[in-house]
């Protein structure tokens, strides 16, 4: 078993996600608690979904210029619970989602500028390669050049 095969981030995150629920829970439990929050923060948002969704729902039936009731302030507190602790954990679900990608993106940076590095560094040896090798090449037809020209000595038979 491979211990670097788990990364740790990967269970950081999915830690930080299982606790967004309970996160979510205390601060519904919280707006439903205080009246500022519950009028200002959970009111609104659920009485205007309920709108929509009537509003949709009633369309798709073919009723076009029906009247919607809003929601009791009760029902409406528990909705505009629910959406508030729905959208915390989309956003923390999202906000786990982006720093993986932003980890990776900086991952696959990382690799591909080692790539690039080889690469320049494998360019630069088969240049000084190339040219040792002209130059041996320059050396051994300098010494065929040097042999030619002795005079040839007499054969002794």
């Amino acid at each position: 078993m491979v211990v670097g095969a788990f990364p740790i981030a990967k269970l950081l995150y999915l830690g930080v996600r299982q606790l967004s629920k309970p996160v979510a829970n205390r601060i519904k439990a919280g707006a439903r608690r205080s009246e500022f929050f519950k009028n200002y923060v959970c009111l609104p948002p659920a009485q205007v979904y309920h709108w929509v969704e009537m509003r949709t729902k009633m369309r798709i039936m073919g009723f076009r210029g029906s009247t919607i009731k809003p929601l009791n302030e009760e029902a409406a507190a528990e909705l505009g619970a629910e959406l508030l602790g729905e959208a915390i954990i989309f956003l923390i679900g999202g906000g786990c989602m982006v720093l993986e990608y932003s980890r990776q993106a900086a991952n696959s940076r990382r690799k591909e500028e080692e790539l690039t590095e080889t690469i320049n560094s494998l360019q630069t040896q088969l240049g000084e390669l190339a040219l040792a090798t002209e130059t041996l090449d320059a050396q051994i037809r300098e010494v065929n050049r040097l042999l030619l020209s002795l005079p040839s000595a007499p054969s002794s038979k």
